[in-house]
């Protein structure tokens, strides 16, 4: 394709950051090209230099960035050396950009029509009245119900899904050429990433534009892109149409991303539980880890580790007089031991709250827990805390779970030094066993979490879970934050421990594509309620439910999954 039937050309670009041990090549003579009306998908991993190539286009690089090379052309203009006046008239105007976190990304403190409107105000395309009609059609065209009460409000009023939306509406209000999305779904659920995509996709038809979609799903560029390309390590790989890339792929990384995406394997057979009984890391005689045996010698009872029977939770509504929104109705399920139960359902549906009530970290307005068959609904003091000895929780941000100020092995060792449990050598020998099964070098020990990737400060999580020897792990959205090849590695490493272990899952999540490769058990929540539980393989194969059916359609890679 050339320049002259291109919107946007890119042409040899190389990015450097500069940082204390030198620069570092990001983007490597980096070329691709979007043609009118087209859908043009980057893939790759964290770190491949996707964002970093889209990020050049309109100049929005961070300081530390600079263009070392190669060209932007964008019509007459070559962006990539424009002044920056002449940046203003293209960013906003010709080129929309849709980044990826909206919590970050609006003002709290401005009205959500005020900064729809302000595009059109900064490049003089409406005065203040027009412009603030203007910007409630435009979140009507995004698709955000009750435009005109949504403009008026902030946005922390409004969910993820929601805010996503006013992002869409502040870059198409101008009728760009070019809409640059970086990720405008990977927080989102997957029927609202429907509804966005859709939504993309229908503004681009409408208008006549382009759009250059960024994403580390495959199963999202193979549904909605006319081409995709393929970038790792800051270079382009492979580039073709999603029949050639996800149907015959040529390079091995585009391979090994095929065969790590959920979406993309939704047959897989889910992970099983080994037959053997339980292990207790470390469990030799004297062990000050190991969970107690029961007077005739067995580890655990033979009934299942978690149930919970009518659970209930209602909060009350500031100011309505003293109305109630339930959170979690009715709900009632069971874990048997060494398997896994996954909760599924949209953001709002009531999966975490329901987590955490069986955690005890809230308690239920009515209902019943057990563990191990014993009512553990109206524990308090002493017998909670031993209670947290038993079942541990694996958070869904592993940027945001780890103490920083702490080294790994203090990490780890930290829940056995709240409970006073062995010697600090033995809690030392203890920690470096734990790194060790979640599969870190032991160099790792003395690393604090911003030296860690994403996928190892998840292993660090999970190892810090294992410490006190539990039987149930709840893992509330473990892998919603991490590439795909990242994500295979956590589920495949928990199935391992679970095998070896004996361990039980709860297994929180809002992607039945993941859900399918490490659940015995699907419960799928709507509103509070539990609409459908049963085997996996029959939720998945002959769903009952309406909602369950939604769910698994909006499962995006329908191109490969149809083979």
């Amino acid at each position: 394709m050339t320049a002259q039937t291109s919107l946007l050309e890119i042409d040899g670009l190389s990015v450097t950051y500069r940082t204390p041990r030198g620069a570092i090549e990001a983007v490597r003579d980096v070329s691709l090209s979007v043609a009118p009306g087209e859908t043009v998908a980057i893939v790759g991993e964290s770190g491949s230099g996707k964002s970093t190539t889209v990020h050049a286009v309109i100049r929005l690089l961070p300081d530390a960035a600079r263009i070392a090379s190669g060209a932007i052309r964008f019509g007459d203009a070559d962006l990539a050396t424009a002044s920056r006046s002449a940046l203003r008239t293209v960013r906003g105007r010709r080129i929309g950009f849709v980044p990826q976190d909206p919590t970050v990304s609006l003002n709290p403190v401005k009205r959500i029509g005020e900064q729809v409107a302000e595009v059109l105000r900064v490049h003089g395309l409406a005065g203040r009245r027009d412009a603030a009609e203007r910007a409630v059609e435009a979140l009507e065209r995004a698709g955000l119900p009750d435009a005109a009460l949504r403009a008026r409000q902030y946005p922390h009023e409004l969910s993820g899904g929601m805010r996503q939306r006013v992002l869409i509406a502040i870059a198409i209000v101008a009728d760009p050429e070019l809409i640059i999305a970086d990720e405008p779904t990977s927080a989102l659920d997957v029927t609202v990433q429907r509804q966005i995509l859709d939504h993309l996709d229908h503004l681009k038809r409408e208008r006549g534009s382009s759009l250059l979609l960024i994403t580390h799903d495959l199963g999202v560029a193979g549904d909605r892109a006319d081409r995709i390309v393929v970038m790792s390590q800051g270079e382009i790989v492979e580039e073709g149409t999603p029949e050639q890339v996800l149907l015959t792929p040529q390079h091995p990384y585009t391979r090994q991303l095929i065969a790590a995406a959920p979406s993309l394997n939704a047959r897989r057979e889910p992970i099983t539980s080994s037959e053997r009984p339980p292990l207790v890391l470390q469990g030799r005689a004297g062990d000050p880890f190991a969970v107690r045996e029961t007077a005739d010698g067995a580890r655990h009872p033979a009934g299942p580790v978690l149930e919970v029977e009518g659970l209930v939770k209602e909060f009350p509504l500031p100011g309505s007089g003293g109305a109630v929104q339930r959170a979690v109705d009715g709900v009632g399920f069971r874990i048997e031991r060494g398997r896994t139960l996954a909760l599924v359902g949209e953001s709002g549906s009531g999966k975490t709250t329901t987590a955490r009530l069986a955690l005890r970290l809230a308690d239920p307005t009515s209902g019943r827990i057990r563990i191990d068959g014993a009512d553990v609904t109206d524990l308090r003091g002493g017998g909670l805390r031993q209670l947290r000895r038993r079942i541990q929780l694996v958070q869904q941000n592993p940027y945001a779970a780890l103490n920083p100020r702490l080294t790994v092995e203090e990490i780890v060792a930290d829940p056995l030094q709240a409970f006073r449990l062995g010697s600090a050598a033995q809690r030392r020998s203890r920690a470096a066993e734990l790194i060790d099964v979640v599969a870190l070098p032991s160099s790792a020990l003395h690393r604090r979490p911003a030296e860690l990737s994403g996928g190892q400060r998840q292993r660090v999580a999970i190892a810090r879970a294992l410490a006190l020897s539990p039987e149930l792990i709840v893992l509330d959205e473990p892998v919603s934050a991490l590439d795909v090849s990242i994500q295979h590695q956590i589920l495949t490493l928990l199935g391992t421990i679970q095998r070896e272990f004996g361990l039980s899952y709860l297994f929180i999540s809002h992607d039945l594509a993941v859900v399918r490769q490490i659940a015995h058990t699907v419960g799928v929540m709507q509103r509070g309620r539990l609409v459908e539980l049963g085997p996996a393989e029959e939720i998945f194969e002959n769903p009952s439910a309406e909602y369950t059916r939604t769910l698994l359609d909006a499962i995006p890679g329908r191109l490969q999954a149809a083979l």
